[in-house]
């Protein structure tokens, strides 16, 4: 280390000018805050950079530097500082002398004297230009990326929402979504005219192809001439102004197109009435009239299901209505916000129509697999129960399958089956099969050679799938005995249940339906008073997470508590222990032999509920009377005449005025039984005073007298209600 050869001597002030006014950095001397700050010396590097003197600078009067300044967002701190005496840094735009904006770090230093004023100011500046823009790039490179997340997370969480359409505000919710976005949003179906997707089951197919115009809603009230007026619509004119919207429906045009708010259309064309439902939504939720909207088709395969409209905010306020400008003729758009919108109404389009389409499929399956089950068989001398339900977890159509008919007066032939397979063709074979077994039944006695003879009509056949069933026949004896023949084709063995003991009827087995090589054998049960003969398929105890033996003996272990003694009674004890949660069609048949001296006694505890499916037709009224009158014996109710009045009148109700099937449901509320009836008719029942002329139309005066009643839309139909009153002691 080298030694100084002596004391370093003082800088002087002749140094020190040298020394800034060569200095690379723009350096300036300024005179006191209170006398205008004007502009004493620069060095060369500031004559340099703005290409202005301190003589130009002396000519601007008081504080002449803050006329190269273009943004100061600091100015009011810094003049507190200034006034003060304190230093300060800043950060201030201007203009080079070729144009170029600048970024330039400022700092301002006082110069005091001897009393403590500061009669000078000593200020440098650093061009930061390169640092600012770097900055600025990186803070646009964070706000793109973090965009680019943001839009990501928006379309995954529209996706998820799409996943479950079946709940009937994913569309409201989705557009609460793009709200992030854009001040509204909203989606219109496009379902026989278009319809506001504000809580709607999308899952619903379009009741038609659609109108040629929307549903058209008069312009009356004083908010619609208040809108009129803010856009100039004078109201009475109806140019020939071409229907963009109705173009985006029928698929003319593939959009987006800009709908403009603030000139009139057509009164029935969908862009005018568009325009009305618009303009009242977005002035009740955002208190501002918009001037235009964009507007997306949400298309399907073959059609466009409905619209996807978006209002970027261009607009006035009702407060203030003012005319606006000519709408654009063109749409130039906000391109990201249109792609991500655009992103979504395709995602909704595709993902409404596979629903819709997988929903069609499900009601055409349903609707044959209904059309082809026996609803409730009604037969003399025993108590039957049937119950049917697709699997609700995936909402499929299988080919699970019943039949109970009567041979003969004291024979009643009795068939469960299940076809592999959750689809239309399953439902066809199903129904296939049904055709096939029950018009064997009529013609042979012996189960064993029915199915033969299914064998070798299914093997001609070329029935695609595959198909296990159990058929019985059971004959009337003295006695009040029942004896039962049978045979099984694959299928699981019926059980009999006796004096809480429960059998399995697991003879005369053999392989499926169509593969039998050998004949099919036949064996014998007995039916006595008080027996519960029970059939069933593998959906009420197959479960992933165990074996179909552990599902038996669960089947078997539930048979044995059951208590309820009539058969509707025993099917709803299986299924509320069962089959709570099915992952598979369920099908069940309950076939009980009344024993009159053990009815007669104490009832013992059964669910209160019971269910029954009937067709529309006349003798469903009488097979609802049976059924609550059994139920009204089963439970110990003493209103079984009132009851058997009102369901009659009930049911007559839905088979006169309704459509489709008819579910009858009994519920013991503990002060007094409630009946549900339901159909597919949506209109509500009303009271008359009866046909004037004609007999009838008093039906639901005598429903009035016994029972309290009401009514609510349930589904595609209606669900009439009524509880009894309870009987005067």
């Amino acid at each position: 280390m080298t030694e100084s050869s002596g004391p370093v001597p003082p800088v002087s002030e002749e140094m020190l000018g040298a020394a800034l006014s060569g200095a690379i950095l723009p350096v300036f001397v300024t005179g006191s805050w209170d006398d205008g700050m004007p502009v004493l010396w620069v060095n060369e590097s500031f004559t340099r950079t703005t290409g202005i003197r301190a003589d130009d600078l002396r000519r601007r009067g008081a504080h002449p530097l803050l006329s190269l300044v273009e943004d100061d967002p600091e100015r009011t701190p810094s003049q507190i500082a200034l006034r003060a005496g304190r230093p300060t840094a800043r950060m201030i735009k201007g203009h080079r002398p070729d144009g170029v904006d600048t970024w330039w770090h400022v700092t301002m230093s006082p110069l005091p004297d001897g009393d403590g004023d500061v009669p000078y100011w000593l200020g440098a500046a650093t061009d930061v230009s390169g640092f600012v823009e770097q900055h600025a790039a990186q803070l646009a490179s964070l706000e793109v990326e973090r965009r680019e997340r943001a839009d990501l997370d928006l379309i995954a969480q529209t996706t998820e929402l799409l996943g479950d359409l079946e709940y009937p505000y994913a569309l409201r919710d989705i557009a609460d979504l793009l709200r992030s976005l854009v001040p509204w949003a909203g989606f219109y179906l496009n379902d026989d005219g278009l319809v506001f997707a504000e809580g709607v089951d999308v899952m619903s197919p379009p009741s038609g192809r659609g109108r040629r115009h929307a549903r058209y809603v008069p312009e009356s009230t004083v908010l619609d001439r208040e809108l009129a007026a803010a856009h100039g619509d004078e109201g009475t004119r109806e140019p020939h102004r071409a229907d963009q919207v109705q173009d985006l429906l029928d698929g003319v045009v593939d959009g987006p197109v800009l709908l403009p708010l603030g000139v009139p259309y057509p009164a029935h064309s969908a862009s005018g009435w568009l325009r009305r439902d618009l303009v009242r939504r977005v002035v009740e939720e955002t208190g501002a009239v918009p001037s235009s909207v964009v507007v997306h088709a949400v298309a399907g395969r073959r059609r466009v299901l409905g619209l996807l409209v978006s209002w970027h905010g261009e607009g006035t306020t009702i407060e203030g209505p003012a005319r606006d400008e000519e709408p654009r003729s063109a749409y130039t758009g906000h391109q990201h916000i249109d792609t991500v919108v655009e992103v979504v109404a395709r995602r909704a389009g595709t993902a409404i129509d596979n629903a819709r389409l997988y929903a069609r499929e499900h009601r055409l399956a349903e609707a044959l697999q209904r059309a082809m089950l026996p609803e409730q068989a009604d037969v003399p001398g025993l108590d039957v129960w049937t119950y049917y339900a697709p699997n609700a977890e995936h909402a499929q159509v299988g080919g699970d399958w019943y039949d109970v008919v009567q041979i003969s007066a004291g024979t009643v032939g009795l068939v469960v089956g299940d076809v592999v397979g959750h689809d239309v063709e399953a439902a066809a074979a199903m129904g296939q099969l049904r055709s096939v077994v029950r018009s064997y039944a009529f013609e042979l006695a012996t189960p064993g050679i029915v199915v033969d003879r299914v064998d070798q009509l299914v093997t001609g056949m070329r029935i695609p799938r595959s198909a296990s069933m159990v058929y019985a026949t059971l004959e009337q004896q003295p006695g009040g005995v029942w004896r039962v023949l049978y045979t099984r084709a694959g299928h699981l063995p019926p059980l009999l249940l006796r004096d809480a003991k429960v059998t399995q009827l697991a003879d005369a087995g053999g392989s499926l339906i169509g593969f039998g090589s050998e004949p099919r054998t036949t064996a014998q049960a007995e039916l006595r008073p008080g027996d519960v003969l029970l059939f069933y398929t593998d959906g009420l105890i197959e479960r992933r997470d165990r074996s179909l033996k552990i599902g038996l003996d669960a089947l078997i272990e539930a048979s044995a508590r059951i208590t309820a003694r009539d058969a509707a009674g025993v099917g709803e004890e299986l299924l509320s222990r069962l089959a709570d949660a099915p992952e598979d069609d369920v099908a069940l048949v309950v076939v009980r032999v009344p024993d009159p001296v053990v009815d007669a006694q104490v009832q013992p505890l059964s669910p209160r509920s019971r269910r029954w499916l009937l067709p529309s037709e006349p003798a469903s009224i009488g097979r609802a009377r049976h059924a609550v009158l059994r139920t009204c014996q089963a439970w110990g109710l003493p209103e079984s005449a009132a009851a058997e009045l009102v369901v009659s009148e009930l049911v007559a109700n839905g088979v006169l005025h309704g459509w489709g099937n008819i579910a009858l449901r009994l519920y013991d509320t503990g002060d007094g039984l409630r009946i549900e009836v339901e159909d597919s008719n949506p209109a509500p029942p009303v009271s008359t005073d009866g046909h004037p002329n004609r007999v009838g139309g008093f039906g639901m005066q005598i429903v009035e007298r016994l029972a309290d009643w009401g009514w609510r839309p349930a589904g595609s139909g209606k669900l009439v209600w009524a509880k009894l009153r309870p009987s005067p002691a």
